[in-house]
């Protein structure tokens, strides 16, 4: 039996409890904070850098001055809105502390799998009950591998069905190490065109597509695509997703996930500007023309999930 490091530490920005997506059954989403990719829709922008962010909700805010005074490094200040210089800003949690109206929320801690477990606990009659189990999203859990690897050995040992919301994007070493622990995975894949998946999303998907190949053979897999217009949202953009997914092993369903904004007021809240403002939803008969085309090739397609 492999041992397990419960005093490891991992970032986790936020657990999630009674989940019914993300795989099946009732579930536990453990958010890991890191990624390499930037995605212009990201709805979890605060997942992005491994570190720890403060977030400002500037509507809370009651001029008390409480965080200024908290701030060892002058990285506050106020004016008719308030201002944090994210450049000196080291998002110790200080100003969080002190702020009786929660308009500073610190975003990221220091768990240890000990800690995370005992989290997990809580629901672990739901899990036998339901078939459910643990899912691990991000951010991308593989920033963190050792800490993803050394959980779902901690979950395994629990007996709990363990699963992985991930974009693929590691080294061949991670795959090997993680995977074997991971009973399921849902798998992004943004585009198979390289230029625009570099263009949207920070990054080539050549690791990606070279990822999904040797996961199908490991794990069971789904593959979820968020459907950004102008990006991967054509006909043509979805026959080669089918081409793509064809040479691929263990491929339970394609879900196709809409774009939506409920990330946007994130963006202010870190002090960054939204890029896909302008952007639109599809229509919902726009969405079944492409899960057609999808059931067509001969793979079954949801809509959500």
């Amino acid at each position: 039996m492999d041992t397990i490091n419960y005093s490891m530490e991992g970032t986790v920005f936020d657990i999630q409890r009674f989940s019914i997506h993300d795989g099946p059954g009732i579930r536990t989403i453990v958010f890991l904070k890191g990624c390499p990719l930037s995605c212009l829709w990201c709805s979890n922008p605060e997942s992005q850098k491994i570190k720890p962010v403060i977030m400002y909700q500037s509507a809370n805010c009651i001029h008390c001055g409480r965080c200024i005074s908290a701030c060892k490094i002058g990285a506050i200040s106020v004016n008719n809105k308030g201002f944090i210089n994210r450049e000196i800003c080291t998002a110790c949690g200080e100003c969080s502390n002190v702020c009786p109206t929660s308009s500073l929320v610190l975003k990221g801690k220091k768990m240890t799998i000990e800690q995370v477990i005992k989290e997990l606990k809580k629901d672990a009659i739901n899990y036998r009950r339901s078939g459910g189990g643990i899912t691990l999203s991000g951010g991308e859990p593989l920033v963190q591998s050792d800490f993803s690897k050394e959980l779902f050995k901690a979950c395994k040992a629990q007996g709990w069905h363990t699963a992985i919301e991930t974009t693929g994007y590691a080294n061949s070493e991670t795959i090997e190490e993680v995977f074997p622990y991971i009973d399921l995975v849902l798998m992004d894949i943004k585009s198979t065109n390289l230029e625009l998946h570099r263009k949207y999303t920070g990054v080539s998907n050549e690791i990606i597509l070279n990822n999904a190949k040797r996961i199908s053979e490991i794990s069971k897999m789904v593959i979820r695509v968020p459907l950004i217009p102008n990006f991967n949202s054509s006909m043509q953009d979805i026959l080669e997703l089918c081409r793509f997914t064809k040479t691929l092993n263990n491929i339970d369903t394609i879900h196709l996930l809409p774009y939506h904004t409920y990330g946007e007021n994130k963006y202010e809240l870190l002090g960054r500007d939204y890029l896909m403002k302008d952007s639109r939803s599809l229509k919902e008969d726009e969405i079944e023309v492409l899960k057609k085309i999808i059931e067509d090739q001969g793979i079954k397609c949801i809509i959500g999930g």
